[in-house]
């Protein structure tokens, strides 16, 4: 999962939002959100039957969220400078359709490719859209109703996130995967209608280029910072691609089981949103070293106890729930260390996540490959817990902001 832009800094921007404030455009970005990110991890609780029926392994169908990852990483990147002339109503229009047409190449793959090439369109769909929809949500609102309407377009994540994976794995076994994929696409077919009835007319601002990203990755912090992230980011994707594999192969765990583990997963990550933002409010450096620490503990965990139902469904929420605090952490991270140029390193946080995730799905599936779920959550555990240490050796964090006490 990745993280939005900043708003834009310029009071004219700010003056510029409709009155009243477009509620309908922003729930119709919402819309947008939970569809893609909901496609984009669809193949998390699909792995197994994706697998069988294109006759491959289930970790050459890991690396289908790897192609949507690195398509998404290139994307975040480019979308702002290319698209520059164009008007944002319609720049986000079309990446609606793309999310469309993804799923749809998806659902009718015949073969590997097929599925490959479905999943890095979506990738363009979900790189561009994610990265430009906090800035536009800012100029459907005036600037003191911003708050909400982010605190909006994040329940379009956290909804993904309770229902894709154990509503896709419990439909997957009732109707098939393609037909999930196609049920996936009528997500995106609403989105863009709502969206072409409510988004107004939003001329480009601005003069993106790609030399302010190099000129912000280049401050202090900065680096390390992002080294850190990829880190955890990709541990907890190599978990994340392969859970499903684990629950049924080493813990033995029905479909139906599967889909139970999942919604608990799904339920104390949207808990632990409200549980990262509380313990920012005492220490930043501390919540982003905690979080990776107990995702870590509870991937080692799972192996030590060979996947034991029980104690594996519980150690799955405390996972779920750690990383539910994850991207409100590095997020709060980005508008600390870089507050000048918080758009810029809005785009290289989605850039970093899209890279762990890419990193995470395709280093998974080679050791699944070789060593199975086990290997894969032993080795992710231990880098999880190496990256805790590494951030509380090394990251250093700005101060609160006076403003916020």
């Amino acid at each position: 999962m990745s993280e939005p832009q900043s708003r834009p800094q310029s009071a004219m921007d700010q003056s510029a939002a409709p009155a009243p404030a477009a509620w309908a455009a922003v729930i119709s970005m919402t819309l947008g959100v939970f569809g893609l990110v909901t496609a984009e991890f669809l193949p998390v609780s699909l792995l197994t039957p994706m697998a069988d029926d294109l006759r491959i392994t289930e970790g050459m169908a890991g690396q289908a969220m790897s192609a949507t990852a690195v398509m998404a990483l290139i994307t975040s990147l480019l979308t702002a400078t290319v698209t520059r002339k164009i008007d944002r109503r319609y720049v986000l229009l079309g990446f609606s359709v793309l999310l469309i047409a993804a799923n749809i190449m998806i659902a009718q793959a015949p073969n590997y490719a097929i599925l490959l090439a479905g999943r890095v369109l979506l990738g363009v769909a979900l790189g561009g859209f994610w990265t430009m929809s906090a800035a536009i949500i800012m100029r459907l609102v005036p600037e003191k109703n911003v708050p909400r309407a982010l605190a909006i377009l994040f329940s379009g994540v956290s909804a993904a996130t309770v229902f894709a994976a154990p509503l896709g794995s419990y439909l997957g076994d009732v109707i098939g995967w393609r037909n999930v994929f196609m049920l996936a696409s009528l997500l995106g077919v609403l989105a863009l209608v709502v969206q072409f009835a409510t988004l107004p007319t939003m001329p480009p601002r601005g003069r993106a280029t790609l030399r302010t990203l190099i000129e912000v990755i280049n401050r202090p912090r900065m680096k390390f910072g992002l080294f850190s992230l990829v880190l955890i980011i990709t541990g907890h994707f190599a978990l994340f691609t392969y859970v499903r594999p684990f629950l049924e192969n080493v813990s033995g765990v029905t479909t139906a089981g599967v889909s139970g583990i999942l919604l608990g997963f799904g339920v104390a990550n949207f808990i632990g949103t409200y549980v990262g933002g509380a313990l920012i409010a005492r220490s930043l450096r501390m919540t982003i070293a905690l979080m990776p620490m107990i995702m870590g503990l509870a991937g080692v965990g799972m192996v030590a106890i060979d996947g034991a139902v029980a104690p594996t469904t519980v150690l799955v929420a405390i996972w779920g729930m750690a990383f539910g605090g994850v991207p409100v952490a590095w997020s709060t991270w980005i508008t600390r260390t870089v507050p000048d140029e918080a758009e810029s390193g809005g785009g290289l946080l989605v850039a970093g996540f899209q890279l762990a995730i890419a990193t995470g799905a395709a280093v998974g599936g080679l050791v699944f490959d070789t060593s199975g779920a086990l290997g894969v959550f032993t080795i992710a555990g231990f880098l999880l817990l190496a990256a805790s240490i590494i951030v509380t050796l090394g990251l250093r964090t700005a101060p609160v902001p006076a403003e916020q006490g």
